[in-house]
């Protein structure tokens, strides 16, 4: 192909390598110049035009492009009409995108002149979503490259999309004491809006005690039921192949074939299998609907895809999922991830000490200090900042005992009131620009740094994980970090109740964080827990 400047009176048949404006001439680039067109240019006094001309050997642009979207065709996938040397790729059906990335790589390497770009492997796609598409990128190809590049098209399928099949799924879910049953309302609408996006039917739901015994038997129960997969959403996040959940699977006869994933949201799911049929111990972010690792999993077998340990471990790249474009809802509303997030402690300790039976709990020894002042030291030794202490009940004295550390002290006077107003009072004395707080009560001597940054750590409003609660084996405990979407919530609570309740309200919003540490458990409400404490000193 010659490509450059060609007096008008020889470009005919030439291909317009830019657009024209001049009076009574407006051709677009591309343009294929007719006798009609050179006289119009001369008539515009135009001498000189910008052109290709295509030789032998050469191929147009529309008609490569044509041909390589015909040889890339595929059932599931079909090729546009051919315009300006590129041609779209088009699914005809829901299901998953299979690529071939070494041919496309040599596809591409073929000629700088020939490009194949395509939606990543295993992209989700509904029918009439463009695939991939073909561009040449000059006017003409030299027929050797398309030649070359047909080769690899037809030597193997650079493309191909996997259908979602029918099929039918049941959910297990455990239950612990004191779970609010919208919790599991939710999982269940969840799941089964899930599982109908890819084609499938959600068969049943089954609901027992978190405990090894009875899951086994609610496992075997669905698994005679029949079904394509089962689903077991735990009460508590899986921490080990040990834990309830998998144990319940191979007590039933299931087989553990790997637990985690390098996906985030999503990374302590377990796949296994009981008699060939696919069994998932669920994430806790299954309780959302947003996109997360469990989906990338439901996706290739609701597809009919093999999916094994390797194919889970190769799913890192890419799998860091801070934002998604294809999430039902967008996220503007939600604060912006920080590489530092601020976050504050609460420090509630207004309280009267009434199941103390008499003294004030946060003034008594422990150690030879006060017990609100060990958890204020911790506090102030972990990054959140600042350290807000509410105080109500002999107020001075609480103040006293926090004598010369850097905290913010504000007094609820309406203490007797009960604990909400002491959470909206602590409320009021953040900075404005706090992205979360730590909830803390103060008769917990036992809470360190360590575990406080454990938990901010773990804080990522951005990504879904905007209430941030630890556990210890599987029993949820304090201190609470809520993130600052949630403080109108907090502050329209009244009464002598704290923010526990929105753990319910916004599980989508919540990770459980397994610290193992039994002093997220541990506040010092009686005589009794006291005196345990103090011997447990000794």
């Amino acid at each position: 192909m010659k490509f450059g400047p060609l007096p008008v009176t020889e470009a005919l048949g030439a291909i317009l390598a830019h657009g024209i404006r001049a009076a009574g001439v407006d051709f677009r680039k591309g343009r294929r110049l007719s006798a009609e067109d050179i006289a119009l240019l001369a008539r515009a006094g135009m001498e000189t035009v910008v052109a290709a001309r295509l030789e032998p050997g050469d191929v147009q642009e529309d008609e490569a492009a044509a041909r390589l979207g015909e040889a890339l065709a595929r059932p599931g996938i079909r090729a546009g009409r051919a315009a300006t040397g590129r041609v779209n790729l088009y699914a005809e059906g829901p299901g998953l995108l299979q690529v071939a990335r070494d041919l496309v790589d040599r596809f591409n390497m073929a000629h700088e002149a020939i490009t194949l770009a395509t939606l990543p492997p295993y992209a989700r796609v509904a029918a009439r979503d463009m695939v991939a598409t073909i561009k040449i990128i000059p006017f003409a190809v030299p027929e050797s490259a398309l030649r070359d590049c047909l080769a690899i098209a037809g030597g193997g399928a650079l493309l191909d999309l996997a259908p979602f099949r029918r099929f039918g799924a049941r959910l297990i879910q455990t239950q612990l004491p004191g779970m609010a049953e919208k919790i599991f309302d939710k999982t269940l609408r969840v799941t089964r809006e899930r599982i109908a996006g890819l084609g499938g039917e959600l068969l049943s739901e089954n609901r027992c005690p978190h405990e090894t015994d009875a899951l086994a038997a609610a496992v075997a129960a669905a698994h005679r039921q029949g079904c394509d997969m089962l689903l077991i959403a735990g009460a508590s996040a899986i921490t080990d192949r040990r834990d309830v959940v998998p144990g319940a699977i191979e007590a039933a006869g299931g087989r553990l074939r790997h637990f985690g994933m390098p996906v985030d949201p999503g990374n302590l799911l377990l796949l296994a299998e009981l008699d060939g049929v696919p069994v998932l111990g669920l994430p806790g972010c299954c309780r959302s609907p947003k996109r997360n690792g469990l989906d990338w999993v439901l996706e290739r077998l609701a597809a009919g895809l093999e999916v094994g340990p390797e194919d889970i471990m190769r799913m890192g790249v890419g799998g860091l999922l801070a934002e998604i474009p294809e999430r039902p809802q967008p996220r503007e509303a939600r604060p912006r991830a920080t590489a530092e997030p601020k976050v504050a402690a609460l420090v509630l300790a207004a309280g009267r000490s009434r199941r103390m039976g008499g003294p004030n709990k946060l003034l008594l020894e422990i150690g030879g200090k006060p017990m609100v002042r060990h958890v204020v030291e911790a506090l102030l030794a972990s990054r959140a900042r600042p350290v807000v202490v509410v105080t109500g009940h002999e107020g001075d004295r609480v103040a006293a005992a926090l004598a010369h550390l850097p905290v913010t002290l504000v007094h609820n006077p309406d203490y007797a009131a009960g604990l909400s107003g002491s959470l909206r009072v602590g409320l009021d004395a953040l900075p404005e620009e706090i992205d979360g707080v730590l909830v803390c009560l103060a008769d917990m001597p036992r809470i360190t740094a360590p575990l406080v940054d454990r938990l901010i750590e773990a804080f990522d409003p951005a990504r879904g994980r905007a209430i941030i609660l630890p556990t210890c084996h599987g029993k949820r405990g304090n201190p609470v970090l809520f993130g600052r979407a949630f403080f109108e919530a907090m502050r329209a609570i009244r009464g002598d109740v704290g923010a526990r309740h929105l753990l319910g309200d916004f599980a989508e919003e919540l990770l459980e964080v397994e610290v193992g540490d039994p002093a997220v458990l541990l506040d010092l409400d009686t005589p009794e827990m006291l005196r345990a404490e103090l011997e447990r000193g000794r």
